[in-house]
C-alpha cells in the first residue's frame, strides 16, 4: 500500500521530506523493522520510540509518523497524537481478504475474560466460529498469540483481527481495558455490541483518581462507538450508563430491575445454578464455577448473546459447555480434605467476591494466599489486606510481582490493612514458601486460594519475567509432601 494511501485523512501537523512510497509493513518497535517499513515513533511508558528513529531507518524504515520532528532523511509526518494515528493506519493497512470480522467488547474492572469465555461457547454453540482477544492472549480456531497486554496495542490487534477474518473467524470477542481505551488503542473501530461488567478501583497509578478512571470507561459507551451496549444495572457506573441516553441499551443485574435477570442461585463446589429470566424466557442455568459474580458474568453474557439474536437453547448449552476459565476460580485439586483454588482477583472488589463466594462453601477455615503487584496503584494494598483479615480465616501475604518495588515494602502496605480486621495472618515473601506453608497447614474442610495472578506462568522481578505458575507451585508442593511426608 502506497504511503498517500495509509495518510488519507489523517490529522497531521507537519510533513518533511515527503516522498510517496510503497509500504510493506507497520512497526513501532525498532527490532521488528525491516525493508519498506512505516515505523511509528511512539512515546510510552518507559521508551521513547523518537530515540529509535535512527535505528529503525537502518533497518529498513522509508517513513517515520511521530510527534516532533526527528534527524533523518526519510519523510517524516508529524502529527499531534501519534497513538491515534497508528490505530486508523493499523485498521486500513491489515485489511482483511474478507469481510472485516465483528467485534464485540467487554468493558469492566473484572470480569472481563471470563465474560469472553462465556461469549466464545455461546456463539460457538449457535454455530458461529468466534475467537478472543485478552489477558490470556488470543485464541481463534487452533491458532494462540501469547498475550502482551489485555488489549494488544493497534497494531497488533488490528493483525489478529485480519488474521481471523482470512481464517474464516465471525466474531471476536475482546477486553477493551481502559488502558486500551485512553490510549485509542483499537481507533475508529465501531464494535458489534460493548458488554459492561462494572467498575470499581484499580490502576489509579496511571488515571490518578477513580473519577478519570470511571469516564475512560464510560467513554466508549455512545453510538459512535457501538450498535448497543448491554449494562450491569446493579453498578453504579453502570447505572450512569444507562441514564445517559447515549447508546441503546440492555440491561441485567441482580438486584435493580433488568431485562435480564437471575432468581433461586444455588453455590456449590461443583458451581452455580440459577432461573434466568431472558426477556420473560425463563431458563434453568448450570455453570461450572461458583460464585455470585459469575452469575452477573452468565448474565451479561446471555443478554448480549439473545440481544444478537441467539437462541435460548444455545445459550444454556454455551453456558454449560464452559468448563473452566484459566486461573479464574480454577479448581486445582483436593488435598487432605481441603479444597485449594487459584483465581486473579487483583482488586479490592474482586478479591471481595472472591472471599465471600468461597467463605459459603467453607466447612472449616478460609486460607487466602495473596499479594498485590509493584508499580501499580498502591492505595488500594491496605483496602485488600483489610477485606483478606475480614472474610478468610487465615491470611498469608506474600509476593505479586513486585517489578521494581521492594517486595516486603509492598507486604508491609498490605499487612497494615490486616491487621485492622486481625492478627491471624503471616507474612512470606518467597511466594513459593508460602503457597508451601498453606498447603501443609491443610485439615479437613478448609478451603485455600491462591490469589492475584491466576493463570500467570511468571513472576515479574526487577524487569524480568521468571517462570513461576501457582497453579504448578501447588501440585508440586503437593506432590513433594505425597512422597516425603513432608514439604522439602
Amino acid at each position: 500500500m502506497r504511503l498517500s494511501q495509509l495518510l488519507s485523512g489523517i490529522e497531521t501537523a507537519k510533513i518533511l521530506n515527503f516522498k510517496d512510497c510503497e509500504i510493506e509493513d507497520i512497526d513501532n518497535d525498532s527490532r521488528q523493522v525491516f525493508s519498506r517499513s512505516l515505523f511509528f515513533a511512539v512515546n510510552g511508558n518507559n521508551t521513547d520510540g523518537n530515540n529509535f528513529v535512527s535505528d529503525a531507518v537502518k533497518r529498513g524504515a522509508v517513513a517515520v509518523i511521530s510527534e516532533r520532528e526527528n534527524q533523518t532523511h526519510v519523510p517524516q509526518i508529524i502529527v499531534k497524537d501519534v497513538k491515534k494515528a497508528m490505530a486508523e493506519i493499523a485498521m486500513r493497512f491489515f485489511k482483511p481478504k474478507k469481510d472485516r470480522v465483528k467485534v464485540i467488547g467487554v468493558v469492566g474492572t473484572n470480569g472481563k475474560t471470563t465474560s469472553t469465555f462465556i461469549l466464545k461457547s455461546i456463539l460457538e454453540e449457535a454455530g458461529h466460529k468466534t475467537g478472543i482477544i485478552g489477558t490470556l492472549g488470543a485464541f481463534y480456531l487452533k491458532a494462540f498469540v501469547e498475550p502482551e497486554l489485555t488489549t494488544p496495542d493497534s497494531i497488533g490487534f488490528y493483525k489478529i483481527l485480519m488474521d481471523m477474518a482470512n481464517a474464516g473467524v465471525e466474531y471476536a470477542v475482546v477486553e477493551l481495558s481502559a488502558h486500551a481505551i485512553a490510549q485509542n488503542r483499537t481507533g475508529n473501530l465501531k464494535f458489534e455490541a460493548l458488554l459492561f461488567t462494572n467498575c470499581t478501583q484499580d490502576h489509579l497509578d496511571y488515571f490518578k483518581d477513580f473519577s478519570r478512571y470511571e469516564q475512560v470507561k464510560m467513554s466508549v459507551f455512545d453510538n459512535h462507538y457501538c450498535n448497543f451496549a448491554v449494562i450491569n444495572s446493579d453498578d453504579q457506573t453502570g447505572l450512569k450508563l444507562i441514564n445517559s441516553g447515549k447508546v441503546r441499551t440492555v440491561t441485567y443485574g441482580l438486584e435493580n430491575p433488568s431485562d435480564v435477570f437471575a432468581v433461586n442461585v444455588e453455590n456449590s463446589k461443583m458451581g452455580v445454578k440459577f432461573v434466568m429470566n431472558l426477556f420473560d424466557d425463563i431458563l434453568n442455568v448450570s455453570y461450572r464455577s461458583i460464585g455470585r459474580f459469575n452469575v452477573y458474568n452468565c448474565l451479561g453474557a446471555s443478554a448480549l448473546a439473545s440481544a444478537m439474536g441467539v437462541s435460548s437453547q444455545d445459550i444454556v448449552e454455551g453456558i454449560k459447555k464452559v468448563t473452566c476459565v484459566p486461573g479464574r476460580m480454577e479448581f486445582i485439586e483436593s488435598y487432605n480434605g481441603a479444597d485449594i483454588f487459584i483465581d486473579y482477583a487483583h482488586t479490592p472488589d474482586g478479591l471481595e467476591n472472591l472471599l465471600k463466594s468461597l467463605k459459603e462453601l467453607t466447612k472449616n477455615r478460609l486460607i487466602v494466599v495473596f499479594g498485590c503487584g509493584g508499580n501499580r496503584d498502591n492505595s488500594k494494598r491496605a483496602v485488600m489486606g483489610e477485606i483478606a483479615g475480614k472474610y478468610a480465616d487465615f491470611s498469608i501475604i506474600t509476593s505479586d510481582n513486585p517489578r521494581f518495588e521492594d517486595a516486603y515494602q509492598i507486604i508491609s502496605e498490605v499487612e497494615k490493612g490486616v491487621r485492622k480486621q486481625t492478627l491471624s495472618y503471616i507474612t512470606i515473601q518467597n511466594r513459593e514458601m508460602a503457597i508451601g506453608y498453606a498447603v501443609s497447614k491443610l485439615e479437613k474442610g478448609d478451603v485455600l486460594v491462591v490469589s492475584g495472578k491466576g493463570a500467570e506462568e511468571y513472576q515479574e522481578i526487577m524487569g524480568v519475567k521468571l517462570k513461576f505458575s501457582d497453579r504448578e507451585t501447588i501440585k508440586d508442593v503437593i506432590a513433594k509432601i505425597k512422597f516425603s511426608g513432608e514439604l522439602i
